[in-house]
């Protein structure tokens, strides 16, 4: 055999299968490389947790600011402003590790300590999103979530307004947030990841999951976590406190209804970043959150105008910005699943039985929600909760219970069962009731008895703005 021959042929094919193996090596190599994150997610979602900070100050100030009495009006707008800022401190500090790491034995119902102080988290590290191979950036995460943290406390203030100690109010957050909000957000929303989910057995899944995720409730974006646990407590503050000196017996009408107007409006720009922002990615799923953000508030908007024009024989601006945060509380569970034409129906149907429960069912039960947190927030978020278990059906134009283990990013819809998704809705619902129900009425008493809720009827009759501040919203 001509060898020098044998190794004329034999240099181009080893160069051939040199070439042909390159590519697989590559193909080996970018498979086992980690996600990066998307730069146009990313983005989306940095400026979804500026909006959603721009529903609390100053959009929730504002709203609620307007509906009290002048001599109250700074009380508010300082309430909810240090609420803010106690809770983001809050957060970073043990906040973020209780709601979104592994509870390990107490995983059901709270994180775990692996992440105090951040611990860990860094401009390198990222966390899933709900598509397999999809992630941002951790810190971005932590800044959104901190967001909702923030935000759900300072609905409170509405139930117990122009009447409960500020020193009192900050002690009360800061237990409230620690042992009600960051457990429920752990239940709703704490799950291993769809890389995990698509892995792993379906069981090995739930195992790791929070109780209510575990269930198979859906919340796009806090239904329970935010607008029912914020509701229910709110009642509860209210009942503890007892009603405002001369409620029933005097007109304690709001003082600028200009600025509830002003409040509200942002609240309906910032809940765009609430809602779609909840979905962690700029994709289809973000837009429908989007479209339906807008006409549910606007079907909620016409519900509670309407129902009011009927029964009260004119149409007021007060319905009307009622309606649009009750359109904007309906609509948050339900947000990425439900189809258009559903929302819009949900949205009517949340704008009259809020109005119903704010009027008829608030005058003959007698208790002082001030500013209509429970009627609004809580009711609002039991009807969105539920109904999300019919909107997301996919005959109803719903986008189906969608699972994120499939593919990146586009999602597919899987099995949707009615009597199943109802059940898991309506036991999510029963849970937050009872959890901050229970929880919220024994830190309120807590705080009574060590210092007190409320201010005196003297403090309370001159308004809170210089008692407990030394300043007035306005100048005599």
């Amino acid at each position: 055999m001509n060898l020098s021959k044998f190794a004329r042929l034999a240099a181009p094919v080893a160069l051939l299968g040199l070439l042909a193996v390159e590519p697989a090596l590559a193909q080996d190599a970018a498979a086992a490389a980690p996600p990066v994150p998307n730069k146009g997610d990313t983005a989306w979602m940095l400026v979804s947790a500026i909006i959603v900070l721009l529903m609390t100050v100053p959009g929730l100030a504002l709203f609620y600011g307007g509906l009290v009495r002048s001599k109250n009006m700074l009380s508010v707008l300082s309430q909810v402003l240090v609420i803010v800022a106690l809770v983001a401190i809050i957060w970073v500090t043990y906040g973020y590790s209780l709601a979104f790491t592994d509870g390990g034995p107490w995983n059901l119902f709270v994180g775990g300590f692996s992440k105090l102080f951040l611990a860990g988290v860094t401009t390198g590290t990222t966390v899933e999103t709900f598509s397999r191979g999809v992630v941002i950036p951790e810190l971005v995460f932590v800044l959104f979530q901190m967001t909702f943290a923030c935000i759900t406390p300072a609905l409170i203030v509405g139930a117990v307004a122009e009447r409960i100690k500020f020193s009192s109010l900050l002690v009360f957050v800061a237990l409230w947030v620690t042992f009600v909000y960051f457990p429920m957000a752990h239940m709703v929303w704490w799950w291993p990841g769809p890389e995990f989910a698509a892995t792993n057995p379906a069981d090995a899944t739930v195992a790791g999951a929070g109780l209510l995720w575990g269930f198979g409730a859906i919340d796009f974006a806090g239904g329970t976590v935010v607008h029912i646990n914020a509701g229910i407590a709110g009642l509860v503050g209210a009942l503890v406190l007892g009603p405002r000196i001369g409620y029933g017996r005097e007109v304690l009408a709001p003082h600028s209804l200009t600025l509830t107007m002003v409040g509200a409006s942002l609240l309906w720009v910032g809940w765009f970043g609430f809602n779609a922002g909840s979905n962690l990615e700029a994709n289809a799923y973000a837009a429908l959150a989007s479209v339906n953000t807008f006409v549910a508030t606007a079907g909620a908007i016409l519900g509670w105008l309407f129902i009011e024009w009927i029964a009260k024989g004119k149409p007021s601006l007060l319905g009307a910005a009622s309606g649009a945060v009750a359109g904007l509380v309906a609509i948050t569970p339900a947000a990425g699943f439900a189809g258009p034409m559903g929302s819009i129906v949900l949205g009517l149907v949340a704008g009259v039985v809020c109005f119903f429960f704010c009027s008829t069912v608030k005058n003959a039960l007698g208790y002082d929600d001030s500013l209509d947190v429970f009627g609004v927030h809580c009711v609002g978020g039991i009807i969105g909760a539920i109904a999300t278990g019919i909107l997301v059906n996919p005959d109803l134009g719903g986008a189906g219970v969608v699972d994120y283990t499939l593919d990146n990013g586009a999602g597919t819809a899987g099995a949707y069962v009615f009597a199943t998704q109802v059940m898991a809705q309506v036991k999510a619902v029963g849970i937050t009731l009872l959890w901050s129900g229970i929880g919220s009425f024994i830190l309120f008493k807590i705080v009574d008895l060590v210092m007190g809720l409320r201010v005196s009827a003297e403090s309370e009759r001159e308004g809170l703005d210089i008692n407990s501040h030394g300043e007035r919203a306005y100048s005599i």
